[in-house]
C-alpha cells in the first residue's frame, strides 16, 4: 500500500496504459483523480475504485481547451484537498513525414502532446511546492528519443516532453518536486490496433509479427508501462529525477 492517502491524477484514465496505471494506484491505496475525454468511460473506472475499496474522482475534459488544462491540478486539489502524483499519460500519434503532415496534425499533436502536459506540469508544480512536494511522471516515447521514420510530428511532440521533463527534473528538484518521463516503444493498445485497421492491416496479425521484432519476443502489454510509471512515483524512486527511462523490450527505434 505504498500509495496509501495519497491522490495522484492520471490524464488518458480510461485507455489503454492509462487504465492500467489507474488499477495499479488503487491496488496501492491511492485516490485517483482520473482525466479523460469521456465521463461515461471515466465512471467505469469506479469497477476498480471498488475492487480495490479505494476512490476514483472524475475530472473529464479536453486537453485541446486551455483554461481546462491550466486548472486541472487545481480542480484536483479543491475536490480531494491533495495532489500528491500527477501521471500525464494522455497523447495522439499522427503519422507521415513531414510533406505529408497538415497545419491541423501540427497544432493537435502539439497542443495535446506538449501543451497539455506543459500546462498541467506548470500549474502542478506550484501546488506541489506549496505542499511537501510530489511527483510528475509524463508518458514520453523511445521515438522522441531516437526519432523513427515516418512520424515527423509525433516524434517531435515526444521530444519535447522528453526535454521538458528533463528541465523540469531538474529546475524543482530543489523543491520537492520530482519530474521524469517513461519512454516506450511499441504497446498493445487501443490505438495501436486503430492505427493498424486504419492502415488495413489485421492488428492482431500485425501485432504478431511487430512482436517478432523485439528481442524479448512481444511488445510491450500496458501493464509494463505501468509498474514502470508507479515505480516512479514511488518513494523507491526518490533519487531519480529529470530522467528519460527508456521501456522498449531491448528493441531500438529502426
Amino acid at each position: 500500500m505504498r500509495f496509501k492517502n495519497k491522490v495522484a491524477l492520471v490524464t488518458g484514465a480510461a485507455g489503454g496504459i492509462g487504465r492500467s496505471v489507474v488499477e495499479h494506484f488503487a491496488r496501492e491505496g491511492a485516490t485517483i483523480a482520473a482525466a479523460d475525454q469521456s465521463r461515461e468511460q471515466l465512471l467505469s473506472l469506479r469497477k476498480i475504485a471498488d475492487e480495490y475499496q479505494t476512490e476514483v474522482v472524475p475530472f473529464d475534459g479536453n486537453l485541446g481547451d486551455t483554461a481546462y488544462c491550466d486548472s486541472l491540478p487545481t480542480q484536483v486539489f479543491e475536490k480531494t484537498g491533495q495532489l500528491d502524483i500527477v501521471v500525464n499519460n494522455a497523447g495522439i500519434i499522427t503519422r507521415g513525414n513531414v510533406l505529408e503532415a497538415t497545419d491541423e496534425d501540427w497544432s493537435r499533436s502539439m497542443t495535446i502532446n506538449v501543451e497539455a502536459v506543459f500546462r498541467i506540469c506548470r500549474n502542478a508544480i506550484g501546488l506541489m511546492i506549496q505542499n511537501n512536494g510530489g511527483t510528475i511522471v509524463n508518458v514520453a516515447s523511445c521515438w522522441g528519443l531516437y526519432p523513427g521514420p515516418d512520424h515527423a510530428i509525433y516524434c517531435t511532440s515526444k521530444a519535447a516532453v522528453a526535454a521538458l521533463s528533463k528541465c523540469m527534473g531538474r529546475d524543482h528538484a530543489h523543491q520537492g518536486v520530482r519530474v521524469n518521463a517513461v519512454c516506450p516503444n511499441e504497446v498493445n493498445t487501443p490505438m495501436l490496433h486503430t492505427g493498424f485497421s486504419r492502415r488495413g492491416f489485421d492488428p492482431d496479425s500485425a501485432i504478431t509479427e511487430l512482436g517478432k521484432t523485439v528481442p524479448v519476443g512481444r511488445i510491450a502489454e500496458p501493464d509494463d508501462i505501468a509498474e514502470v510509471i508507479v515505480f516512479l512515483a514511488s518513494n523507491a524512486s526518490k533519487y531519480i529525477t529529470g530522467a528519460t527511462l527508456e521501456v522498449n523490450g531491448g528493441k531500438p527505434v529502426y
